[in-house]
């Protein structure tokens, strides 16, 4: 049951973020000024499928443990990120607005961070698989940042 619960949320928060995405990769998105180290658009779909699937294991690991106050904490802080992950997209795409993505990305890491500082409690495994996330979250937020920069 655990593994269904993991599976379906993330699945849901990735769907979610896919239909205010992709019906605004082109024109809106294609037509940014962008940085220079900014990824070609084919890199999202592995990076994002890679990261989602470490998610879910992670918190299939959490939630396989015995109730506790720790575990109810660190699975509310996973769920907050989800959300907000899922909120990025309709930020950022569906708003076409950099400046609310910028605004939703930067308590998204913090989140993800306490995140894995919860699972870390719990279970090693699980917060390491969260570690890429926020690499990558820290990556897309300095994206983000200089989108909205560009395109002011």
């Amino acid at each position: 049951m655990s593994g269904i619960v993991a599976v379906g949320a993330v699945a849901t928060a990735s769907i979610l973020g896919q239909i205010a995405t992709y019906p605004n990769l082109s024109p809106w998105f294609a037509g940014l000024t962008k940085p220079s180290f900014s990824p070609p658009n084919w890199v999202f779909a592995p990076v994002w499928t890679t990261l989602y699937a470490l998610m879910a294991f992670a918190l299939w690991r959490i939630l396989r443990r015995g109730p506790s106050k720790v575990r109810n904490i660190a699975i509310c802080l996973f769920f907050v990120q989800l959300a907000l992950n899922a909120a990025w997209s309709w930020m950022f795409f569906g708003m076409h607005s950099p400046l609310l993505g910028l605004i939703n990305i930067v308590p998204q890491l913090l989140t993800i961070l306490a995140t894995i500082a919860a699972f870390a409690r719990l279970d090693g495994w699980a917060a390491s698989c969260l570690a890429p996330l926020a690499v990558w979250v820290s990556y897309a937020s300095i994206l983000n940042l200089s989108l909205w920069w560009l395109n002011s």
